[in-house]
């Protein structure tokens, strides 16, 4: 990490303003390395120089991660579970930060799911109206026709576990495999807690697979239970989103 000036770490650690950060230096109650520093100035280095006020070390910064998760099926997309069911937490355990996981896919669905400490971020995504595009590959038991299809990409009423009926965003639905059970590739842009089970049964039909593919400029390419850093690029698109 790049060297920065002592009142600017200090403002970011959250000890104090940027302004009586420099108070602070002035009196002569910082040190760097041991040092006492009066210089405003002085620059130093976060991650690697030690820096003291009152004798007391500064705390320091938490560094926001992203992490794109391939979930398997038979984990919960929670932090903990009541019902002891192991949780997507235990796939990421040698995260240097507590990350969390951003929505949802239920326990017996898989596919990409983002982790991230990144509070702003995870808030600005996860609200229903953010109108991400999140792709899914479907396998349905039994074999709809083109005019259901086109029933659930106009939208369907659904009922949500609290009673509540709502009606669904328009969907992109194409077929991707025929068969007796076919598999549809699905692209919503809003993310209700089993959305896609209650869109198909609400036609009259089951669900047997799903498995999140892409979340906005995101594409799953790790196998499952593995995760892997997110790039640069790929943390600015989504937070441009």
């Amino acid at each position: 990490m790049a060297s920065e000036r002592l009142q600017k770490i200090m403002a970011a650690s959250g000890i104090a303003s940027r302004r009586k950060a420099e108070e602070i230096i002035a009196a002569g109650r910082v040190t760097l390395n041991g040092k006492v520093v009066v210089e405003q100035g002085t620059k130093a280095d976060p991650e690697r120089d030690v820096i003291c006020v009152d004798g007391k070390p500064l705390k320091s910064r938490e560094r926001l991660l992203y992490f794109l998760l391939h979930k398997p099926k038979g984990y919960v997309t929670t932090v903990s579970d009541p019902e002891g069911r192991p949780t997507v937490m235990e796939l990421i355990k040698n995260c240097p930060e507590r990350v969390y996981p951003v929505g949802r896919l239920d326990y017996a669905s898989e596919g990409l799911l983002l982790m991230t400490n990144d509070g702003a971020l995870a808030q600005k995504l996860m609200k229903a109206g953010s109108h991400v595009p999140k792709t899914y590959l479907v396998k349905i038991s039994g074999k709809p026709d083109e005019r259901t299809i086109e029933r659930l990409r106009a939208g369907v009423t659904i009922e949500l576990e609290d009673g509540e009926r709502v009606k669904t965003s328009p969907a992109k639905i194409r077929l991707v495999e025929d068969g007796a059970n076919p598999w549809y590739e699905v692209i919503l842009i809003e993310g209700r807690n089993r959305q896609i089970r209650r869109m198909f049964q609400r036609v009259g039909f089951l669900v047997e697979k799903i498995k999140r593919v892409q979340l906005g400029p995101l594409a799953l390419d790790v196998p499952p239970g593995k995760y892997r850093a997110l790039t640069v690029r790929e943390v600015a698109k989504l937070k441009s989103l």
